[in-house]
């Protein structure tokens, strides 16, 4: 299912407390420019957080993203979830 057939319910800033879903809805928000403009790149890091806590659906997200990113952009994408990370621990 494409991001853009999900209802989205947007959040406000997430901790490291966050839960899978909770970074997948973050995911949707960003790929559907909600509250603010449309980031792929985002979007990809926040599927990618929700994936490492189990989350199925957004590893298909992520896919979704990856395949309308550049290899750099991903590789932006996938540093900034490494950071995001390594900062919320």
């Amino acid at each position: 299912m494409p991001f853009s057939d999900i209802e989205i319910q947007p959040g406000g800033l997430l901790g490291a407390d966050a839960n899978a879903d909770e970074f997948y809805q973050a995911g949707l928000a960003c790929a559907a420019g909600l509250e603010s403009e449309m980031d792929l790149i985002s979007a990809h890091k926040w599927f990618n957080l929700a994936v490492s806590k189990g989350h199925e659906e957004a590893r298909i997200q992520r896919q979704e993203m990856a395949d309308m990113l550049s290899t750099d952009e991903v590789k932006v994408a996938l540093s900034a979830a490494r950071d995001w990370l390594s900062l919320a621990n």
